[in-house]
């Protein structure tokens, strides 16, 4: 019994020594870079997706990236999360709502920068969200990475039935060359980005108002202060609800957690920093689901205050459809 139980044993342990060369039949194609990333949920009627656009690599994240925290603070906070204290990877998720009035994409990626992002089009293809189907783009604000996927490298629109619903203050603010002086130099390209992305869709863009309802269940809540016009959204159906946040917060480990902190992408620290703390401050009372463009994946979840900021608590894997 004993060596017959030893040989079932060690038939069982064979397979763990074979490389993975030895183990995969020579003709087999290559493995994928990584499984389809979407994430499908219910606002009551409403279907949400959040799709996974690849990520960009911050190698400070400390001073490098918080502009009012020492060094020692910020590594201190990634050490509490678990996370490197040199290198953090930020996300970039795009939220979709399929409604009644068709289908709805919150930003529009990054188009492919940086050489780690750009992988919007095979996750909605995995999704079975099709870019002809995209009838809304409702953009939360101006920088590259929420505008770039509009059109490709010939500047030819991405989503040809789309309108694009763009916040009216962020628009006079950044058609406005004469404001190149108010903002980092860094953001400066930023005037020319918004001429050429937008201009692939002329005659197709219209602008909201803060307060505005953009289409049936779906209002603009102003949070300025990351950009002059930065908008989030609110997304109600019978009692559920939902808050995209576009870029309240990024990283929840580090301005959720510390709610005070401002990054060099803020062009009005103080100001973002109001808005970070009413938004967050709302979604944590009203128990409302949330999603947001820098979160890791599926970054949809619900928020809670602790101490003197915020936790974020994922959303249920159950929760998916």
């Amino acid at each position: 019994m004993n060596q017959r139980r030893g040989l079932m044993l060690a038939s069982l342990a064979t397979p763990a020594l074979l490389t993975r060369a030895q183990a995969q039949p020579a003709n087999a194609p290559a493995a994928p870079a990584q499984a389809p990333g979407f994430y499908r949920f219910k606002v009551g009627s409403f279907t949400a997706t959040t799709v996974w656009d690849g990520f960009v690599p911050r190698t400070n994240p400390g001073t490098g990236w918080i502009t009012n925290a020492d060094q020692a603070a910020v590594e201190g906070a990634l050490r509490d999360a678990m996370l490197s204290t040199t290198r953090i990877d930020n996300p970039y998720i795009v939220t979709f709502l399929e409604t009644p009035a068709g289908l709805t994409m919150f930003d529009s990626g990054t188009g492919g920068q940086p050489a780690t992002a750009g992988l919007l089009a095979a996750n909605m293809a995995a999704a079975g969200l099709d870019p002809a189907r995209v009838t809304r783009i409702v953009i939360s604000h101006f920088h590259g990475d929420h505008i770039g996927g509009l059109s490709n490298a010939q500047n030819q629109p991405v989503f040809a039935n789309a309108q694009v619903f763009v916040p009216e203050v962020e628009w006079a603010f950044w058609t406005d060359t004469t404001n190149e002086s108010r903002v980092p130099a860094a953001q400066r390209p930023t005037f020319a980005n918004v001429a050429r992305r937008f201009g692939a869709y002329a005659g197709k863009v219209d602008r909201y108002a803060a307060g505005a309802e953009i289409l049936p269940g779906v209002h603009a809540v102003a949070a300025y202060g990351h950009t002059p016009g930065h908008t989030v959204f609110h997304v109600a159906d019978g009692g559920d609800q939902l808050f995209v946040t576009a870029d309240a917060s990024s990283r929840p480990e580090l301005f959720l957690r510390h709610p005070g902190w401002a990054s060099i992408f803020d062009i009005d620290g103080p100001t973002a920093t109001a808005s970070r703390i009413a938004l967050f401050g709302r979604i944590a009372s009203e128990r409302a689901r949330m999603t947001a463009y820098h979160f890791p994946f599926p970054a949809n979840g619900f928020v809670q205050r602790a101490g003197e900021g915020f936790r974020f608590i994922p959303a249920d894997w159950s929760s998916a459809i």
